[in-house]
């Protein structure tokens, strides 16, 4: 849509700063990507600016909007960084011309805004020049939201009004102010489910939006002479929706403190999950309880937790995301994660690429995650870099919760593959734990031709399968030395895999591949 409409924006401004009635706290911090005053490490590839500049074809589009994020400002040990970023803020003034390239889309313009305003906030000072580019970059943000993509992108473009209708003075910003609290309000209620989590349904974006959600609690506390009895009765509310998006979060996370990954989950996209637990606790907000229970049902995100002995395993039973976005959902229903004490052991694949790659395709197919594949094919139909045709809808979600939660069973189905096969076939599946084991049971109705339950392996653990005519057997090693033990009613055997942790970085593993003619196969992990 904005290809095609360029509005006009008036380029000369003489902005004035609002002052500053509260206190502003110290913010998550990334890990930095400055790694000298030219020189840039974004997606775990490195580039120099005098080399690749601001824009062009030499670096993927994601590298580039990375580029322009100003991320830096505000990561780990930034004051060492100070002159730095002083410089880099001139040096994109002159070498991004207003309204030309990547730099001025809008959601890069939106997340560099929120930067700039943070790293001033912080303690540093923004240049004349460069509070007259902001103030310019917030009015032409104000004519380009991102009605046409909404999500993610909508949400950011109106925290970065908010922050420039805070931060500075004048009717104008304020206008942008009641604008993005307007867009927010709605947006807020959309995308934040009532159980606490992101509608996109995968553990980054969460993070993403629980780090947003943060921000504008602190933006609006800095600047509460700004708003008007109305606007502080409804932010009033936010608070409470970290605490949920909080416990959301710690529910969706493996012992070891960092997230699990469903759909499009990678590290240090977002601040770690230790980064956003200060600064919620700096903001003062009351945490909600530690997490105690055996079975925990985030019913509205379609997410299940698991504790049984010295294991943690989280199932998805989700849908793939909402019905007008599903850009980062994958094929991986009824999935499963699995750590013993604080080693991951069964992970989903991760996501190390976006864009229209057949890698991208394959990361995000059925086949990269731990689960049913039904003649080769996925249970969802993923296509190009963020779309999805047919998608299967878990249902018949069933839970039996025994002898004061020693053992525990959960069950559901999908009609993924009736949608794909346009014929009646179903896959059901069942987790049931107990007395340190757990037992897989996964069922298909209907006809097929082959079969395959995929157990994708952390990089750090040793798997020995022993597959006689029909039955398989083996042991897991972890990097502590302790073992588990694996057997199948169905015929089993290793291929390599990869896992990605994080964007551009592959790590090899292996995968346990069970295949089966019958109408189900039997597998138990214990340990």
């Amino acid at each position: 849509m904005h290809r095609f409409w360029r509005p006009r924006v008036k380029l000369k401004s003489s902005p004035k700063l609002s002052k500053r009635a509260g206190s502003w706290q110290k913010p998550a911090s990334r890990w930095p990507s400055m790694i000298s005053p030219n020189d840039f490490i974004f997606l775990n590839e490195k580039g120099n600016l005098k080399e690749l500049g601001w824009d062009g074809p030499s670096r993927e589009k994601l590298w580039r909007y990375n580029q322009h994020y100003f991320d830096d400002l505000n990561a780990h040990n930034e004051r060492e960084r100070k002159s730095w970023h002083t410089d880099l803020i001139e040096k994109w003034i002159v070498g991004n011309p207003p309204l030309v390239g990547t730099g001025w889309e809008s959601y890069p313009t939106s997340l560099r805004i929120i930067n700039w305003i943070k790293w001033h906030l912080s303690g540093n000072q923004l240049s004349a020049s460069a509070l007259q580019s902001l103030f310019i970059q917030l009015r032409w943000l104000n004519k380009r939201l991102e009605y046409h993509l909404l999500g993610n992108h909508l949400f950011v473009n109106a925290k970065a009004l908010v922050f420039g209708g805070l931060f500075f003075e004048g009717k104008e910003s304020d206008k942008w102010l009641k604008k993005g609290l307007r867009i927010l309000n709605k947006e807020i209620e959309e995308q934040i489910l009532p159980d606490g989590g992101h509608f996109e349904l995968s553990t980054m974006y969460h993070s993403l939006a629980f780090e947003d959600i943060l921000d504008l609690i602190n933006i609006t506390r800095a600047y509460p002479n700004k708003l008007s009895l109305e606007q502080q009765t409804k932010i009033s509310t936010i608070p409470n929706v970290a605490k949920s998006m909080h416990q959301w979060l710690k529910n969706m996370c493996h012992p070891d403190g960092e997230i699990s990954f469903f759909n499009d989950s990678a590290f240090d996209i977002a601040p770690s999950v230790s980064e956003l637990d200060s600064y919620f606790k700096r903001l003062g907000i009351e945490a909600s309880k530690a997490i105690d229970k055996n079975l925990t049902f985030l019913k509205d995100s379609g997410y299940f937790r698991i504790r049984n002995g010295s294991a943690v395993a989280i199932m998805d039973v989700a849908k793939i995301g909402p019905d007008y976005l599903p850009g980062h959902g994958h094929a991986d229903t009824l999935s499963f994660e699995l750590s013993i004490d604080k080693q991951r052991v069964i992970v989903n694949s991760g996501t190390s690429c976006y864009g229209n790659s057949a890698e991208r395709l394959r990361q995000r197919g059925t086949h990269a995650h731990n689960t049913l594949v039904i003649n080769g094919k996925d249970s969802s139909e993923v296509w190009a870099g963020f779309r999805v045709a047919k998608r299967a809808n878990p249902f018949d979600i069933k839970v039996d919760e025994s002898k004061g939660g020693a053992c525990i069973s959960i069950e559901a189905s999908h009609d993924g593959y009736k949608k794909i096969f346009n014929s009646h076939v179903m896959h059901r599946r069942r987790w049931k734990f107990e007395n340190n084991k757990l037992a897989i049971n996964d069922k298909i109705d209907g006809e097929f031709v082959c079969s395959e339950v995929l157990f994708h392996l952390h990089p750090d653990v040793i798997v020995d399968i022993e597959t006689e005519t029909n039955f398989s057997v083996g042991s897991i090693l972890l990097n502590e030395g302790s073992k588990m033990q694996f057997s199948t009613d169905g015929r089993a055997k290793l291929n390599d895999s990869t896992w990605h942790p994080f964007f551009g970085v592959v790590q090899n593993c292996q995968v346990i591949s069970v295949t089966f003619e019958k109408s189900e196969v039997n597998t138990i992990l214990s340990w």
